[in-house]
């Protein structure tokens, strides 16, 4: 069989060694939290970095006469698959050392919620957890939201493997402009788009109350959708000032990353006149002004308050990050079951943020509406238009498809937490928050709520629907397929 078609494991052991060496050194840039903090006593960051410094070295040097193999189409998706897993055994290791989560599950739990950047938790006291364990949980999301699979693409050139097929399934939204005929150098740019939002955010928020810590920590996970905290009531106990810049760069985070680097570097128009973008500016707008208006004239909150907690809580839910700023389970049933409903839409394709997206979504309800009209009309040739270019029958039937699996699984997820002894709202809650990405659901995993008293099997369970919400359904799917594999 060519290379084209064969699965060679070495090569894909070489990218995981890769991996696993670039997260070692991000465990090694966490040390001086560790040492100013805790003194040079305290091993288990170092001990985790070792480990995983030195197991992703011996991988890429073993595998070092593979420099320079093209990655083909499965080897590519069964390295965006198996590197959240691989990502997160060793990312779980500072959590499982250091004795801030007491087992294997909720060590491996913790780490792949943050490498998917679902931000689901399992930690009841978060204040109490050692800082540098919080930064590590926080570079976890910021490494899972883009920087991982992107910083690999713009490496793997220099490391002899073409990153063509990481970088097409990764950013698998439904149409993308190329900046460069390289891939390296769009990934760079990216990742550059990346940094600089990060480190402007930290910097505004380390202006308001925030000290640096807070600051660069909501930071990582606000720009990735992540929605990990260094509180347990998240953003509630920081001033307006941090909430409104939070919510700033949750819009940001949940826009198309490539659409808005055109749109900086070359065409400014280029954001408005995108259907989607539009769609997902509006929805946020639209809907956080009817939230604020029930909780004005009908729970009879202050306007100031109001506007906060309704922009913030449909923004955070639309983009999947997770944050909150109050416990929407207490507003009027109907405002939160929108907010379940908005699980399910998820942002702009190619951000940060989970969710089915809003182009599909905009797919699935023109190309309903024009069946519609082909009952009446059945001789009328009326195509499906995103941007005012036709969309291929191919591509439709995939969305319809995939809405359908989205909405199965969820279904499914439910009864199987029902069976395993978990309340109704919880099942539904963690079901929609895992698959979405989204981490904060209703129920015991409400805001202020944790997945730590939920059964072992659920965890896990939970666990394989945050990885199909993460590498998408199709992705994941593929490969228990037995043609797959031929």
């Amino acid at each position: 069989m060519s290379s084209n078609g064969k699965i060679r494991i070495p090569v894909l052991l070489r990218i995981q060694g890769n991996l696993v060496l670039i997260e070692g050194c991000f465990m090694l840039a966490v040390l001086p939290v560790t040492y100013f903090h805790h003194g040079i006593n305290v091993f288990s960051m170092p001990f985790a970095a070792l480990i995983t410094v030195l197991t992703g070295f011996i991988l890429s040097f073993s595998t070092r006469r593979f420099k320079g193999q093209q990655l083909n189409h499965r080897e590519g998706v069964l390295t965006v698959c198996f590197s959240w897993l691989v990502l997160s055994v060793f990312g779980g290791l500072p959590f499982l050392l250091g004795k801030s989560v007491p087992n294997f599950t909720d060590a491996f739990f913790e780490a792949l919620s943050g490498f998917t950047t679902t931000g689901a938790t399992i930690l009841t006291n978060i204040e109490a957890v050692p800082k540098d364990i919080l930064l590590w949980r926080s570079m976890t999301q910021w490494m899972g939201g883009l920087a991982i699979i992107v910083f690999a693409v713009a490496l793997m050139p220099l490391l002899g493997v073409g990153g063509m097929q990481l970088f097409m399934i990764e950013m698998n939204g439904i149409n993308y402009d190329k900046l460069h005929p390289r891939t390296m150098h769009t990934a760079k740019r990216l990742w550059g788009l990346y940094i600089f939002f990060t480190l402007l955010e930290t910097l505004l928020l380390w202006v308001g109350d925030m000290d640096w810590f807070d600051a660069l920590c909501h930071s990582l996970t606000t720009i990735s959708s992540g929605g990990f905290s260094t509180r347990t009531g998240s953003l509630a106990g920081f001033s307006s000032y941090s909430q409104i810049v939070v919510m700033c760069f949750m819009i940001l985070s949940g826009c198309n990353f490539t659409l808005l680097l055109i749109a900086l570097v070359r065409r400014p128009k280029a954001l408005f006149g995108n259907e989607e973008f539009k769609h997902f500016i509006f929805s946020i707008l639209g809907i956080s002004a009817v939230f604020a208006a029930v909780l004005i004239f009908i729970v009879k909150q202050p306007v100031s308050s109001a506007l906060r907690s309704s922009f913030f809580s449909v923004i955070s839910t639309f983009t999947t990050t997770g944050f909150f700023v109050n416990d929407y389970t207490l507003w009027p049933v109907g405002l939160w079951c929108v907010l379940l409903l908005l699980m399910f839409i998820g942002a702009c394709s190619g951000s940060t943020a989970g969710g089915i997206k809003i182009i599909r979504h905009l797919i699935f309800i023109k190309n309903s509406v024009l069946e519609l009209k082909r009952v009446i009309h059945p001789n009328a040739v009326i195509p499906v238009k995103i941007n005012r270019k036709s969309i291929s029958k191919s591509v439709i039937f995939k969305t319809m498809t995939f809405v359908f699996l989205y909405f199965f699984l969820f279904v499914i997820g439910i009864v199987i937490l029902l069976a395993l002894g978990v309340d109704f709202n919880t099942s539904v809650g963690a079901s929609i928050a895992s698959l979405s990405n989204l981490g904060t659901g209703i129920g015991l995993v409400g805001p202020f709520g944790t997945y730590a008293y939920l059964p072992q099997a659920a965890k896990w369970v939970l666990m394989m629907f945050m990885l199909l919400g993460r590498v998408e359904i199709f992705t994941l799917i593929s490969i228990f397929s037995r043609n797959f594999w031929k």
